[in-house]
């Protein structure tokens, strides 16, 4: 890890033009998409019958919002890690990171997949306070990795108010 702090504008350039610059973007991009194959796999069948049916509070957005939205926040999430990786990031951060993406995908097993609304809002409180970890660990080591993480932070923090609204109409 570097020994960069949080608040430092001499920040060396990213090492782009490393041999592991390349290799680094393809695991931070395999990271990433596997969390969004997967909730896609767990999300997309089960829309148009069991979430359709739901009683969803009135702040719900309309179902076309979810797949630009994430589009954008996994794009996000790809650039973020790439230049933690480039940084050569401790393990913790690394760690972190994996591992919210890991409770990203199964949210949507959780909620989704399995229809258990509950577990998808203890997933999805347990991932939000990963999130913010990890931008607290990425801010130690490239604060625009930090800062790309916040939207992604704040978008997770209204789905767990939309899934703690669903749970109690449900």
């Amino acid at each position: 890890m570097t020994d960069l702090h949080p608040h430092d504008e001499t920040a060396p350039p990213l090492p782009l033009a490393s041999k592991h610059a390349i290799p680094k973007l393809v695991f931070a991009m395999v990271v990433v998409l596997s969390a969004a194959v997967i909730g896609n796999m767990a999300t997309i069948p089960n829309i148009p019958v069991w979430y359709a049916g739901l009683v969803k509070p009135a702040f719900n957005p309309p179902n076309w919002v979810f797949g630009p939205v994430w589009s954008l926040l996994y794009a996000m999430l790809v650039l973020s890690f790439w230049r933690v990786l480039l940084r050569q990031a401790s393990l913790p951060a690394i760690a972190v990171f994996v591992a919210q993406m890991v409770l990203n995908g199964f949210w949507s097993v959780a909620f989704f997949g399995m229809h258990n609304i509950a577990l998808g809002l203890a997933v999805i409180l347990v991932l939000e306070a990963l999130i913010l970890l990890t931008i607290a660990l990425f801010a130690r080591i490239d604060r625009l990795a930090a800062w790309l993480l916040a939207p992604y932070a704040l978008w997770v923090g209204f789905a767990s108010i939309l899934n703690a609204a669903i749970l109690s109409l449900n």
